[in-house]
């Protein structure tokens, strides 16, 4: 079994499993990282934080309403592991966790298997589907920079005071 077969033979339901497991295994290294990270700041000077006011009322938020905060995070981009670690890190109960990090992966499945690999083919029937990736790249290095740039422009600081 390689790649290739998953890519263009394998039925719909080894594909979906395949995006469900990857998206499980991944939701969960990133809440036991947070956990991890929550443990490891315990006998630190940054424990003050984890145990003030404004930290154990946002830990009993997340623990009671967070849960719907995960499965949302798979229908993002670019914020799905850092739902994930903050659950970890506020130690939202597993029997909370668990439920919607499956029902975030179910749905990350779905549309990966079927509206990702349409993408996928299409952008692989390209005659140079280097070149749309190269300049997909650049766009967002250039966009990433820009923002850099921007937040650290002397006009963005003095609206922060």
């Amino acid at each position: 079994m390689t790649i290739n077969w998953l890519v263009n033979e394998a039925p719909f339901t080894v594909t979906f499993t395949f995006f469900f497991i990857g998206a499980m295994l991944r939701g969960n290294a990133t809440y036991w990282a947070g956990r991890a990270v929550a443990r490891g700041v315990e006998n630190t000077r940054y424990q003050k934080i984890l145990h003030g006011a404004m930290y154990q009322r946002a830990q009993r938020f997340i623990a009671r309403w967070g849960m719907l905060a995960v499965p949302l995070c798979f229908l993002t981009i670019g914020i799905q592991s850092a739902v994930n670690a903050t659950a970890g890190v506020s130690r939202m109960p597993l029997r909370r966790y668990l439920p919607a990090v499956t029902v975030g992966a179910l749905a990350w499945a779905l549309i990966y298997t079927t509206i990702g690999m349409a993408i996928f083919y299409a952008w692989l029937s390209l005659e140079w589907p280097y070149l749309v990736g190269g300049v997909l790249l650049i766009s967002v290095i250039v966009i990433l920079v820009f923002r850099l740039r921007q937040s650290k422009s002397p006009a963005a600081k003095s609206d922060e005071t």
